[in-house]
């Protein structure tokens, strides 16, 4: 049976009972993350600077599709130095698997052990560095990298849970992990305190932390003195050591285990493939738009160049329309779409269309300006040639970004239509601080 069989069988069992599913994790996010983790891997539509960039990222969600793939579910110890997260790791496995040194601090990177194999999967538990070692941010980076590898999270502490505590706790369980907050060693406390402590935990993270996942554990008791009185009334003292007792935590691990199991494993990978999906649209967004910036502005200076020196006034909105064309069909290449010269002379009439009822008066300038030029028979030209260059500049930059918006929208205008659309584009840009720059570049290239 596939991992995914089993998350489906998971599912079926927690209807069975009458429950609801484990977080209300949707059927079709579970089929999705099996459909879409091995596609966004290999996805080959990925540009490599994307990829690049990620690379971590990309790292990371192949180990979690391996993991998948072998079963696994990892339960992670998080926490402050010195409170026991190696000890309390160990008490569970039974054996010596995390180093418990005295020094403080000793672990300084994640370390793993295999725990035993159950019928969702195979258990393993992760030791992390002490989080009162570092600063804010990378108390926040370590807690986010934890929270996407492990399934299960065991927050640790060995008192009343301190502040930094606390909204690491809350930000776990808002990243929809499963969370437990165990108490560890208990034994220095009285029975009645220790209920106290848990009672007083259950209180302070009842927003987002169910009561039965707040349990205590010693996962490595100190030794006790013990007085010893022989038949003749001597004195003598004694070392007992203590068996560790992590027996609450073994059992809500497993009720957890048991009624969640592998679908805790593919939560967390739908979660972090969509969580890297996101990013790599981001990142594609943002190079297409990066790339398609400098198209335009390419464009706008040639454009402006071509309008700046020549002294005909049809053929320089012949040669305008003609540039505004090409710009079009490149922009369409930068996200994707293959457009014919028909088709960008298409849209190019209803930008136009939009910009003309919203800025008439600038083509009113752009003839006047241009028939100046042919009157003065030149004479006006050196007054007048930046000027309109800087227009035929400025209604390229309009254009270029109303095409850009109606690709960047899958060739559609969305729910604003061309005119709101050339509106907003319009109410965004700074005009006179954009025809400032536009003369300078003119007058640059006519130098």
């Amino acid at each position: 049976m596939t991992i995914w069989n089993q998350v489906q069988s998971v599912l079926q069992k927690w209807r069975l009972r009458g429950k609801t599913e484990p977080r209300a994790i949707p059927e079709q996010h579970l089929l999705a993350a099996n459909r879409n983790l091995r596609d966004l891997i290999e996805d080959t539509n990925i540009p490599s600077s994307v990829r690049e960039e990620l690379s971590a990222e990309f790292d990371e969600i192949t180990e979690i599709s391996d993991k998948l793939r072998s079963g696994e579910i990892h339960i992670a110890a998080f926490g402050r130095v010195g409170v026991g997260k190696s000890s309390l790791l160990n008490a569970l496995l039974q054996r010596e698997a995390f180093s418990t040194s005295p020094l403080h601090g000793e672990t300084r990177q994640e370390n793993r052990a295999a725990w035993r194999t159950l019928e969702e999967g195979n258990l393993v538990l992760i030791d992390t560095p002490g989080i009162d070692e570092l600063d804010g941010e990378e108390r926040e980076r370590l807690a986010h990298q934890v929270s996407r590898r492990a399934d299960v999270i065991l927050v640790v502490c060995d008192s009343d849970l301190v502040e930094s505590e606390f909204h690491v706790l809350q930000g776990l369980a808002s990243r929809q992990r499963a969370v437990l907050l165990v108490l560890n060693k208990a034994d220095r406390y009285s029975s009645q305190e220790t209920e106290q402590l848990l009672q007083r935990m259950r209180d302070r993270c009842s927003a987002f932390l169910a009561a039965d996942r707040v349990v205590s554990a010693s996962a490595a008791p100190r030794p006790r003195t013990v007085l010893n009185v022989d038949a003749d009334g001597n004195e003598t003292e004694s070392v007992r050591h203590e068996e560790p007792d992590v027996h609450a935590l073994h059992a809500c691990l497993w009720s957890l285990l048991e009624a969640e199991g592998q679908s805790l494993a593919a939560l967390n990978a739908a979660l972090f493939a969509s969580e890297l999906d996101q990013k790599v649209a981001t990142r594609i967004v943002e190079a297409r738009k990066s790339v398609a910036e400098k198209i335009i502005r390419n464009y706008c200076i040639g454009k402006g160049l071509v309008v700046a020196l020549n002294p005909v006034p049809v053929t320089d909105l012949l040669a305008a329309a003609g540039s505004d064309v090409a710009m079009v069909i490149h922009l369409g290449e930068v996200y994707g779409f293959r457009l014919s010269r028909r088709e960008a002379s298409r849209l190019l009439i209803t930008i136009s269309a939009q910009l003309v009822a919203l800025m008439g008066a600038y083509w009113g300038m752009n003839l006047v300006s241009s028939a100046l030029k042919t009157v003065s028979a030149g004479l006006s030209t050196a007054l007048t040639a930046a000027s309109q260059g800087a227009l035929a500049w400025y209604a390229t930059y309009l254009t270029g970004k109303m095409a850009q918006t109606w690709f960047s929208k899958g060739k559609s205008w969305g729910n604003q239509g061309p005119r709101e659309t050339a509106r907003d584009i319009l109410a965004s840009l700074d005009r006179d601080k954009l025809l400032q720059t536009a003369r300078q570049d003119i007058r640059d290239r006519l130098r």
